[in-house]
């Protein structure tokens, strides 16, 4: 769950804010190759046809009185296509473009059930208007009138959404549609978008999102939002959910000719820093330049075929495997330091929020990770081991909608974590191509230059991660292969035989980390020092040993959504 500080909001004069403008990538759409559903407007989820829309009609906006936001406006959609209906209204933040959308739905096709009181076969319709609606939280003043509508479904239907109107009336049932129960999925809250309080309650609106989330989940966001007067997130479960696509096809992801065409498009441009010693690399480089295969009770490493063909495939990681470096030292220093001009963007692509999405996951490989800089109050310590390690696989993904081929969003590992990064806050180096810096020594991925923290923001303390343009760039929308797209069938994309590997791609060492963390507090002055434990929480755990990574499929994201 995402929390944020809580805020008192009031209505202020419409000349104050403006309103958001629409939002749209630098460059035009090309026009993508043909086949299939991708870019076609619309997505067929088995029994309803959707659509999205992002024509708005301002309904209502409140701003935070203290000036610190713009607030949050809602909005109506408006020109939904014939024979389409809306299953609730859109909330979006001020401070941003205008860039949300609705999905809109029609039935694509009934379903017979059977009558079992009469036993007889009845069509049941998988889109039903409401009986009546709730109302949830409403603010009645001389100045401003708003009320939230909750759908009221009938029974075998679900909600999706809510209808905000500025009077007291009652919404006709026409305006919204719920949809049958076994054409939806759960969903859960996500992103806490306002708190507005009051002498009697606390009004809260929430983004929602499916609660399974992955490559093999189903669910489908329709866009909408959830609110209530107190939040509970089962009470959520229970009274809005999301679409499902039943349609196994997923007939709206990309062919082949297509994702080339979207990377070839897309592809973000690599800036590492400067000062990089620890370069990437391709993998078969690494292989053929003297990256070794160790074993658990050998002592003798064995030499690594160039396509990792003798490398034990599958299973799990069970420690009776790793790869390292050559016992040689100048050949040790030579493979750390990687090699640019054979470096390569591995690709995996697969569907997201049930195919309405699609995740482009790009994966870079880094020969050696380069040991850490604190930060401290006042100085900032190079280490010479801690945070050190063989093998270094990072990675950025690009979040692509299958409604147009629009790059929705951009997700950037860092380290343990990582952040989604709208396509509005990208920064982009020619045409329709973000740029994507990677740090210093740790190579995770950022957005921008600069320099970003990784422990205790609030006290100025942790592991500096230094962000900046070089001369060392990769361009992954021509240097990339793609090793997986399981949606496109057996035989379709060959997956390398290193790929099948799953145990470390680096030895693991423990460090004495309590020694060389008292050696920083020595360092530090007087004021400023900590105990060895109160510092010890203040460093990213990954720091006090040296383990090398799993590959890429060994990670959670191979299968499920970007970790947040």
């Amino acid at each position: 769950m995402f929390s944020c500080e809580c805020f008192c909001w009031d209505i202020v004069p419409e000349f104050i804010v403006s309103d958001p403008l629409p939002f749209s990538l630098p460059s035009p759409l090309p026009q993508w190759p043909q086949g299939g559903g991708f870019g076609c407007e619309r997505i067929s989820l088995g029994k309803i046809e959707v659509a999205k829309v992002n024509k708005f009609e301002k309904i209502w906006r409140c701003t935070n009185s203290n000036g610190k936001s713009l607030g949050f406006t809602f909005y109506k959609p408006l020109e939904i296509p014939d024979g389409f209906s809306c299953f609730g209204y859109y909330c979006q933040s001020n401070d941003h473009p205008l860039r949300g959308h609705v999905l809109v739905a029609r039935e694509a096709s009934s379903q017979p059930q059977t009558d079992c009181a009469r036993g007889s076969v009845s069509e049941s319709p998988a889109l039903k208007k409401p009986l009546s609606y709730s109302l949830i939280w409403s603010m009645d003043s001389h100045d401003e009138c708003v009320y939230f509508w909750l759908p009221n479904p009938p029974k075998g239907y679900k909600a999706i959404g809510i209808v905000i109107t500025t009077n007291s009336d009652e919404p006709e049932v026409e305006e919204v549609r719920c949809v049958r129960t076994d054409l939806t999925e759960v969903c859960e809250t996500s992103d806490l978008l306002l708190t507005i309080k009051s002498k009697k309650n606390s009004f809260q609106i929430w983004k929602t999102e499916p609660c399974d989330r992955g490559m093999l989940a189903r669910g489908v966001s329709a866009g909408t939002f959830f609110c209530g007067t107190y939040f509970d997130s089962e009470q959520a479960v229970m009274d809005v959910a999301c679409l499902k696509n039943l349609d196994s096809s997923l007939h709206a992801m990309p062919n082949l000719n297509q994702i080339h065409a979207l990377i070839e498009h897309y592809g973000p441009t690599i800036y590492f820093h400067p000062d990089e010693m620890y370069l990437p690399s391709s993998v078969p480089w690494f292989f053929k330049n003297g990256a070794l295969l160790y074993s658990a009770g050998s002592a003798k490493g064995k030499a690594i075929d160039y396509d990792g063909s003798n490398l034990p495939a599958g299973g799990c990681n069970d420690d009776a495997f790793w790869i390292d470096l050559p016992t040689d030292e100048d050949a040790r220093n030579n493979l750390k330091k990687g090699n640019i001009e054979s470096a390569e963007l591995y690709v995996h692509v697969k569907p997201a929020f049930g195919g309405a999405f699609t995740d482009i996951a790009m994966w870079v490989f880094c020969p050696f990770n380069g040991p850490a800089t604190l930060k401290m109050p006042l100085m900032n310590i190079e280490m010479s081991k801690i945070g050190e390690h063989v093998g270094d696989w990072e990675h950025f993904t690009l979040r692509v909608s299958n409604f147009t081929g629009e790059l929705w969003s951009v997700f950037f590992s860092e380290h343990s974590g990582g952040k989604w990064v709208n396509a509005f806050d990208l920064e982009f180096i020619k045409d329709n191509k973000p740029i994507v810096y990677s740090s210093r020594h740790g190579h995770a991925s950022y957005p921008h230059a600069g320099i970003y923290l990784q422990g205790s923001s609030k006290l100025g303390i942790g592991v500096r991660n230094d962000a900046a343009k070089s001369k060392f760039i990769v361009d992954s929308s021509v240097r990339y292969k793609i090793i997986a797209a399981e949606y496109l069938g057996d035989g379709v994309i060959t997956e390398p035989c290193w790929l099948q590997y799953m145990r470390e791609w680096g030895p693991t060492i423990v460090y004495d980390s309590r020694s060389e963390i008292e050696k920083i507090i020595d360092m530090l002055p007087i004021f400023v020092r900590f105990s060895v434990e109160n510092l010890f929480e203040l460093f990213p755990t990954e720091l006090y040993g040296e383990e090398g990574p799993t590959g890429p499929k060994e990670k959670d994201n191979w299968l499920g959504d970007e970790y947040c």
